[in-house]
């Protein structure tokens, strides 16, 4: 697809929020598995996604798949209730398509959540990691093809590509104990092997999922700023002796949203203090 058509449906689907909604967000935040309901907006105005031109749907239990837009205090937000993965199918083109959007409507700061499993051997079940960075290991990058040039540049910084420091500040602010580290996206969606996990801890990886990456390169190449949060819902495949499920998932998540919807709320209003 040319670079010039994909703009167009970004744009396409940004002025069609804009037009239901009535409101152009600031900041964005994506709620992973079993974090749909984790904040409250005032003024709220829900869309299911596949009302949405262009916008991919989400297939996972626990992704609510609706696009919430409101406010946080005085902060015009877009709630992602749910996202799209790799491993459905869809191309990371897709997968980062409601990033874009968001960006195109204007907003400046994006907070990503997901459920991840611990690598780190200091962390527990019920843990929330700030993402300081990440690895990529899903083979591919959403940015590969033709160069969005009205969005970033061919060759974007990756540096500092969360504002990790502002993450803990937020945590501060919320009163959430937090730890912190590297998170590590793989395709899935079959959980990882033992000898795999191993793998990664030797990598640097803290935490893994199969998810966000895509999202914060997108995210970052249109000047975007992320603060990360993962959800530590299970101890990696070979460091406990249970078998991995989604409802251990889903079970973290619900015993976290009272904190994560604190420190989730923080972030949401650090980007207008």
């Amino acid at each position: 697809m040319k670079a010039s058509d994909e703009l167009s449906r970004l744009d396409l689907a940004a002025d069609f929020l804009r037009r239901v909604t009535k409101r152009s967000p600031t900041v964005a935040a994506v709620l992973g598995s079993g974090l749909s309901d984790v904040v409250a907006l005032k003024d709220e105005v829900e869309i299911p996604y596949e009302d949405i031109p262009g916008w991919p749907a989400s297939r996972v239990r626990g992704h609510a798949g609706q696009l919430a837009v409101g406010k946080v205090g005085k902060t015009v937000v877009a709630l992602l209730k749910g996202r799209a993965h790799y491993y459905e199918g869809w191309s990371l083109a897709q997968v980062v398509f409601p990033t874009r959007v968001v960006a195109r409507m204007g907003a400046k700061l994006l907070v990503v959540t997901n459920a991840a499993g611990g690598i780190n051997t200091d962390f527990a079940a019920g843990d929330v990691m700030i993402i300081r960075d990440h690895l990529n290991l899903l083979g591919v990058n959403p940015l590969r093809g033709p160069n969005l040039d009205a969005m970033g540049p061919r060759f974007p910084d990756l540096t500092a590509a969360y504002d990790a420091a502002a993450a803990r500040a937020c945590a501060k602010r919320a009163k959430v104990a937090v730890r912190e580290g590297v998170y590590a996206a793989v395709p899935g969606p079959s959980y990882e092997t033992p000898a795999e996990v191993a793998m990664l801890r030797t990598l640097g990886a803290d935490a893994v999922g199969m998810s966000t990456v895509p999202e914060v390169i997108a995210a970052r190449h249109a000047g975007v700023r992320v603060l990360g949060f993962s959800l530590i819902t299970n101890r990696a495949a070979g460091m406990s002796k249970g078998r991995i499920t989604h409802d251990e998932v889903m079970e973290a998540a619900t015993e976290a949203k009272p904190r994560l919807g604190r420190l989730i709320s923080e972030a949401i209003q650090w980007k207008a203090s």
